[in-house]
């Protein structure tokens, strides 16, 4: 399968994120896989850590993981946890489908598995921006490093981004995000889309929480070149994720409304199209005869009128045709020509 090509002359790279909306099952993996494929989704994320490499047992649960009705973090995620060779199953069921397979690494032996299983890109959370072993570990790899700047500040993301160039990361993608889930509206701050692109020669994107479809829409109208969503096949289904994710009808809408979006902003050069050209013969005025006028008389304000269609002289003309005589017969309502001037 090829993969897709990231970057601002290419269409946008619409990442489907499953993360943990498996709930632990690799049955449910599969399904949601098969949802990201009929969405059309560039690719489809999971995402591969080791609980016990990842939080220590006393790690309280955030306010949005405490739906899954877990007290800590570790049991959550030890619920959630999908084993390597049931990675291995999901990278052949994407590979059959025809979608790319990517996952984000929270550890380094996590790091490991995805590259043992062959992915050419590795997606780094927010939360993990600031973990440098991470990043250079993942940077090493030679694949391409996507990365969320959720929770970081300025300094931070400039800092993060000089880790990835010192560890050997050649290609390296950065998404806009807030750690807010769900993300009310009024805390996204889309314009900081701009922000990234103006500071960094990379491609950038959105990582967007919100419960709705308008956040990626914008977002592409910004400039972003990625637009990664959660989805989930049920948003009642138990755990820390389901809420704010779209559900299968809501993901396919979603990726119609990007390329719609993305195939709407066209360029910046202003060209008249065949339909415009079309229109503009039946929807612009002319000079017309308001009256009939007879040969040899002159063009005057009172015999001349500005009407459709776009068939005799534009209307910036009339100044210069007035006291013009015409050299036939002119009946009300013909258009205005310079071939009936003397």
């Amino acid at each position: 399968m090829e993969q897709s090509t990231i970057g601002p002359d290419e269409p946008c790279y619409i990442l489907a994120e499953a993360g943990v909306n498996h709930n632990g099952d690799i049955e449910l993996a599969k399904e949601l896989v098969n949802v990201a494929v009929e969405a059309g989704a560039n690719a489809v994320k999971f995402q591969t850590f080791n609980t016990a490499q990842l939080v220590t047992e006393r790690t309280e649960t955030a306010g949005y993981q405490q739906r899954s009705g877990n007290i800590d973090q570790y049991e959550m995620l030890q619920s959630l946890e999908l084993q390597p060779g049931e990675f291995r199953e999901l990278r052949e069921h994407c590979l059959d489908c025809g979608i790319e397979f990517l996952s984000t690494p929270y550890d380094a032996r996590s790091v490991e598995l995805l590259a043992s299983l062959g992915v050419d890109r590795y997606k780094i959370a927010s939360a993990d921006l600031v973990n440098k072993p991470l990043l250079e570990r993942a940077a090493e790899t030679g694949s391409e490093i996507i990365i969320s700047t959720g929770m970081a500040t300025p300094e931070e993301i400039v800092r993060a981004v000089g880790w990835l160039n010192e560890a050997g990361a050649e290609q390296v993608a950065m998404l806009h995000c807030v750690s807010t889930y769900p993300a009310d509206f009024d805390q996204l701050n889309m314009r900081f889309i701009q922000t990234l692109d103006n500071l960094f020669d990379v491609p950038v994107g959105y990582s967007d929480h919100t419960l709705g479809i308008e956040a990626p829409v914008v977002a592409v109208s910004l400039g972003a070149t990625v637009i990664e969503k959660h989805f989930t096949l049920d948003r009642s289904m138990d755990g820390p994720d389901h809420e704010a994710s779209l559900e299968p009808d809501e993901l396919d809408a979603m990726v119609t409304a990007v390329r719609n979006a993305e195939e709407s902003l066209g360029s910046a050069v202003k060209r008249r199209t065949t339909a415009e050209r079309e229109n503009a013969a039946v929807m612009r005025p002319s000079l017309h005869a308001a009256v009939d006028i007879a040969a040899g008389d002159s063009l005057t304000e009172e015999n001349t009128s500005v009407k459709r269609p776009n068939d005799g002289l534009e209307p910036a003309a009339l100044e210069l045709v007035l006291g013009q005589a015409v050299q036939e017969h002119v009946t009300a309502g013909q258009p205005i020509t310079r071939d009936i001037l003397r």
